[in-house]
């Protein structure tokens, strides 16, 4: 799922060259890093990519080893639920019984071998029985940030390794609640990792999305007529209801399972998050491109294009420079970048900024 617009990352984010379209952390695309994870355990043809269209080429040239048909843009996004139908029916067209994955396209994950054997579990899982499978992780922290998954004790052993019923899906709690799942020892956050075969996703929602599902069947009937799936996608797509997969499916089914995760994995899902991939000079601050900080400390300082951006006695700043806009705010604050862009998608003379 490549099809978000990665706002937080802003100026280095924009709408054609999302979070998972930069090298945020790493050498390569967060996408490009996501296929090769995925391709340990799927052969590359069968990878598919689901974007949008101002990002199509983006995500097709981040992937050059992928056929480029398996890129496949969504004309406008219809949140997770949607997402997971259109790939049904893609993987319905090659395989109608077939196991297939819904992944995030911009999560950082180092161990690349434990989380082959773990997703190699998760499908083991989803093909000998008539199950979800999500791929839960231990939470480090009382995270507010995230939804969680609590479970209710082993289901079977797959591969050598416990895998759980699952009895709730919960949304994102506050600190207090957050807390108390911690201790309990039950409950693991929500990556937005799932994996299923063809028929059992199929039967979810028909049995608690049945709007989205009749949508579903409209869809893949007139992609079998002479204008094919572009002229499908483009005329029904933008009817079928915006969801996410989570309230649309998993919070309502009985036959969710999760695999416990044991490699490292996170969303970075902020400029402040970066740091903890980076190794900071001797007082802190992380620096990428052509940066300098005089007597500050905890900064995260990037340049893009060779331009030199330097710092003098500030701590615990973000400063991205980039060819069109430049950001500078406190580490604390950076969720508000938000509220920035909201500004300036208020004002048309700065549209070129988005």
């Amino acid at each position: 799922m490549a099809g978000g617009r990665g706002e937080r990352f802003w100026p280095q984010s924009r709408e054609a060259t999302p979070k998972h379209l930069l090298p945020i952390v790493g050498e390569k695309a967060m996408l490009a890093q996501t296929v090769d994870r995925v391709a340990g355990v799927v052969p590359r043809e069968n990878v598919f990519v689901i974007t949008t269209k101002s990002q199509l080429e983006g995500c097709r040239e981040a992937c050059p080893d992928l056929p480029a048909g398996n890129v496949v843009a969504e004309p406008m996004g219809r949140d997770t639920a949607a997402a997971t139908g259109l790939a049904m029916l893609l993987v319905k067209q090659r395989n109608p019984n077939a196991a297939f994955a819904m992944l995030p396209a911009d999560h950082v994950i180092k161990d690349t071998q434990e989380y082959g054997k773990l997703l190699d579990i998760a499908f083991a899982s989803a093909e000998s029985a008539d199950v979800l499978v999500t791929l839960g992780i231990k939470p480090a922290a009382p995270e507010t940030g995230f939804g969680y998954i609590q479970q209710a004790g082993p289901w079977r052993k797959i591969g050598g390794r416990d895998v759980m019923a699952v009895k709730r899906f919960v949304e994102k709690p506050d600190l207090a609640t957050a807390e108390g799942y911690l201790a309990s020892g039950e409950y693991y956050w929500n990556a937005g990792m799932f994996v299923w075969r063809v028929p059992v996703v199929e039967a979810a929602f028909k049995n608690h999305a049945a709007e989205l599902y009749a949508g579903l069947v409209k869809l893949e009937a007139a992609a079998k007529s002479a204008g094919g799936w572009a002229q499908a996608l483009t005329d029904l797509y933008p009817t079928l209801k915006k969801v996410s997969v989570d309230y649309a499916l998993m919070e309502k089914s009985t036959n969710v399972v999760v695999v416990p995760a044991t490699f490292d994995w996170d969303d970075v899902g902020a400029w402040p998050a970066i740091a903890k991939h980076y190794t900071p000079d001797a007082h802190g601050n992380v620096l990428k491109g052509h940066t300098l900080v005089e007597n500050g400390t905890h900064n995260i300082v990037i340049s893009t294009d060779g331009h030199l951006v330097g710092v003098i006695g500030v701590s615990d700043l973000v400063v991205v420079h980039t060819p069109g806009a430049t950001l500078v705010c406190p580490k604390d604050r950076a969720q508000e970048i938000k509220a920035l862009l909201t500004r300036i998608k208020d004002d048309p003379a700065m549209h070129k900024y988005l």
